[in-house]
């Protein structure tokens, strides 16, 4: 079971997730969980993209070098982490993160 920073699991609490692609050509995209820290700090959100699963990103370095992925672009990830159990809440910008 996959847990979120506050011990909950993932399977009961909705997400807040922006998905983006590279710019550099490698037109993959990637989730951004701006809610959920990824290091003892809160500097770092958790991110996922198909190659390397789960990992750790800075949101606004993240926002700077990539664009908007597309609802087309990005249905394939979403189904990816919906298997895994999250709860979505596509959103293109955050809201709530600091």
């Amino acid at each position: 079971m996959n847990w979120t920073a506050n011990d909950k699991p993932i399977e009961s609490v909705e997400t807040i997730v922006i998905f983006r692609k590279d710019r550099t050509g490698w037109k993959d995209c990637f989730a951004l969980f701006p809610e959920l820290p990824s290091d003892e700090h809160g500097r770092l959100c958790t991110a996922y993209q198909h190659v390397g699963q789960h990992s750790a990103a800075d949101y606004y370095g993240c926002i700077a070098q990539s664009d908007p992925a597309t609802p087309a672009e990005y249905a394939d990830l979403l189904k990816e982490l919906k298997r895994m159990g999250y709860i979505l809440n596509v959103s293109n910008h955050k809201e709530t993160y600091q």
